[in-house]
């Protein structure tokens, strides 16, 4: 079908969304979507993927199948299209976490022409029942979302997705368009290519996101930092990112004790706790969400303030993905990434095993990242030359690097120094051993390799170890040092190299940011997040009442109305139905669906207040709720036996105590009196007590032993004597 010029696709807009104008390249894209064109699409997260094709699929006859690979995603898309509209069958998904009546439901609704949008799975699309299902149904059209999936060279490679060209070949050929937030030039060929549509029109979008902040910290008591962060920035949503289950779990729970609404999320968690995290998330019961790096949230929520990985990822797509959660309502968004190089090792050390192929992928993408963290270029320049993108602009005025330039010197003669040194090793040795040769210091490996004996042993001895390993870093990325993929980490100089020790030119190197006090600093330079002059009484009563109707519902709050929304309301004052109609991102359909309440709470407003619609006044933040206690300190709190709170949690009694310890050391003051009364006899617990006030010189629990006498003293018993130590005298 095509959209002829009595036909307004603003109007479509407006009645089904209640836009008043497109974002970027939404129009020129469902124009090609409705003229039954191939589509390529390439829109960063925030750009408006998603209207792309559930616009065209409102307006055309049949049922646009969408190819999702995240089941949240598809949950949360369906509630938000049936906000939009007054019919709930109007979208649906097809999945694993359906039961067979509601599977029968979805299909029949199809059948029934109901049904203009359907979500489905590759896994689900490639069951042959479903594929039976879909020879019925009329389909308007094909959309792949996250199509970065198809490539070996995408962030987020999934195998069964090269599978979705040969099954829609097998349902029924219909207009293709695939959509993607991160592609390089050569993860766009792929898709292209996998799924049989060279010839579709290319839609790019730039990848700026202007309202994001973009800084690298190095990792020094990274969750001390964050801590601090995220009460600077109280109230507000954020995801942060691991690399590991056992990280995430860690730092939900430390986030947790430290009065902060956050939980966990990540493919271990059984599916029932995982979908629960994610709605108190989305329901905004919870501020705060840690994740895995590995595992694909699709969380559809347009007002996430920060994004912190905890850990860097493995590419720049993934960092570019991952970050572009913050901020979709054109909001403020913050991004914030810890880094240090045993990150980067630890995931090389991951590759090991893998196919080399694999690896040479692995190793180019990590470089990439390396040389993104370290470089002294403003990071939104380093992110768009990555996708091919040029950025012009000198100082973007919204990233570390650019608010706080490093300061920079002279590195030839330190490249050259390096170099030589590498050769004279007769390129056998890694970067750590290099570096100690440089900086002078002799340990076991160096003596036995005779590598004091040699000529450039200490001639960098001014500077330390961790210098050279970053010179080393910056002539990698360089291109001068070659890392060898086979013998993992033995450094070689490539003819780059060489050639520069010959002819060395000016090369300069960085120093690292002084990063105290950046904090406060970032918060008045970060910019990023529209300021809107809003009436903050009214705009607060609002979003109470959006979060008591959504909780009513059961939905996300977000869901009802978005933040601008909300604004705008606080803005213009709406008091009739036909006037919200009028309201940022409110059609007919929302406004008769839950418009009824808000009107009349700002009717009653405006009353009280005597207001002149509309008036201007300044937004305030959300002051932070407080947290919860993590498991273990609640039940010590309650004079749970210990025995009792490891069987709960599947710990072993050594397990547990490690885990009291380590509470304990962060600083929490735990009272465990109540068990050890119990047992442990009272002159014993007088005598270790005793023994760590006045005679032991370390915590060691051996000496402890050894000095008591292991006879008569178990490991356990001094164990919880130390804890109440601890407890007592040094919290």
């Amino acid at each position: 079908m095509s959209v002829g010029a009595d036909i307004s696709l603003k109007e479509y807009l407006k009645k089904y969304f209640g836009f008043d104008n497109f974002k970027g390249n939404q129009e020129v894209v469902i124009r090609n979507v409705l003229e039954g064109n191939d589509s390529f699409v390439l829109m960063p997260t925030g750009g408006g993927k998603s209207l792309c094709y559930q616009l065209p699929s409102l307006i055309m006859d049949g049922t646009a199948i969408v190819i999702s690979p995240l089941i949240a995603l598809m949950k949360n898309q369906v509630d938000s299209m049936r906000g939009f509209s007054t019919v709930d069958g109007i979208a649906h998904f097809l999945n694993s976490s359906l039961t067979k009546t509601q599977m029968q439901k979805v299909k029949q609704d199809v059948l029934d022409k109901k049904t203009k949008l359907l979500y489905v799975a590759p896994e689900s699309l490639t069951k042959e029942e479903n594929i039976q299902f879909l020879n019925q149904a009329k389909i308007s059209f094909y959309a792949v979302d996250e199509a970065h999936c198809i490539s070996e060279w995408g962030h987020d490679f999934r195998p069964e997705y090269r599978r979705i060209r040969p099954i829609i070949n097998k349902i029924g050929v219909a207009p293709l368009i695939a959509l993607t937030a991160t592609a390089t030039p050569k993860v766009q060929n792929d898709i292209q290519k996998n799924l049989d549509m060279l010839d579709a029109n290319v839609f790019k979008s730039s990848f700026n996101r202007e309202n994001l902040y973009y800084e690298i910290r190095p990792k020094v008591n990274a969750t001390k930092e964050i801590i601090k962060f995220i009460k600077n920035n109280s109230g507000k949503s954020g995801i942060i990112y691991c690399l590991s289950r056992k990280r995430v779990e860690e730092l939900a729970e430390v986030l947790q004790v430290n009065g902060i609404k956050a939980l966990a999320y990540h493919a271990g968690m059984d599916a029932t706790t995982r979908s629960k995290n994610q709605d108190k998330f989305l329901m905004e019961d919870v501020d705060v969400i840690v994740a895995t790096i590995a595992f694909g949230m699709g969380i559809d929520k347009p007002d996430v303030r920060f994004v912190i990985h905890y850990d860097i990822p493995k590419s720049l797509e993934g960092y570019y993905q991952e970050t572009g959660r913050a901020g979709r309502d054109g909001g403020e968004g913050k991004c914030l990434a810890f880094y240090s190089y045993k990150d980067i090792q630890k995931l090389e050390k991951f590759m090991q095993g893998k196919p080399l192929a694999e690896q040479e992928i692995g190793k180019q993408l990590l470089l990439e990242t390396v040389s993104y963290a370290e470089s002294t270029v403003c990071r939104r320049k380093s992110l768009l030359h990555y996708f091919g993108e040029q950025y012009t602009v000198e100082n973007c005025e919204n990233c570390d690097n650019c608010n706080h330039p490093k300061e920079q010197f002279e590195g030839k003669d330190d490249i050259v120094l390096a170099l030589k040194t590498i050769i004279a090793v007769k390129e056998k040795f890694k970067t750590e051993h290099v570096a100690k040769i440089l900086a002078g210091e002799k340990n076991t490996a160096i003596k036995s390799y005779k590598h004091h004996e040699l000529e450039y042993f200490g001639q960098g001895s001014k500077e330390n170890e961790k210098y050279w390993n970053a010179v080393m870093r910056q002539a990698l990325i360089a291109g001068f040092i070659k890392k060898d993929i086979e013998n993992y980490g033995l450094l070689s100089v490539s003819d780059t190299g060489r050639e520069y020790i010959k002819n060395p030119s000016s090369f300069m190197l960085s120093k690292d940011h002084d990063y105290e006090n950046i904090d406060d600093d970032m918060d008045s330079k970060s910019g990023g997040g529209k300021t809107a002059a809003v009436d903050t009484e009214l705009y607060n009563i609002l979003k109470d009442l959006r979060k008591k109707v959504a909780k009513d519902l059961n939905l996300p709050p977000f869901v009802i109305f978005q933040d601008p929304s909300i604004e705008d309301m606080a803005i213009q004052y709406p008091i009739t139905l036909e006037e919200m109609q009028h309201i940022v991102g409110v059609g007919a359909g929302k406004a008769q669906k839950y418009g009824k309440k808000f009107i009349e709470i700002i009717s009653t407003y405006v009353e009280e207040k005597e207001i002149i619609r509309p008036m201007d006044m300044i937004v305030k933040s959300v002051v932070n709720k407080s947290g919860i206690k993590v498991y273990i300190i609640q039940s010590i709190d309650r004079k749970m036996a210990l025995s009792d709170i490891a069987n709960a949690k599947g710990l072993e009694m050594h397990e547990l105590l490690d885990e009291i310890e380590s509470i304990v050391q962060s600083g929490t003051r735990l009272n465990i009196d109540y068990y050890i009364n119990e047992a442990i006899d009272e002159d014993k617990q007088e005598d270790i007590y005793e023994y760590f006030r006045e005679e032991a010189e370390t915590e060691s629990i051996e000496a402890a032993l050894e000095e008591l006498g292991e006879e008569d003293y178990s490991e356990e018993e001094i164990r919880l004597i130390r804890i109440k130590f601890f407890s007592e005298l040094g919290n």
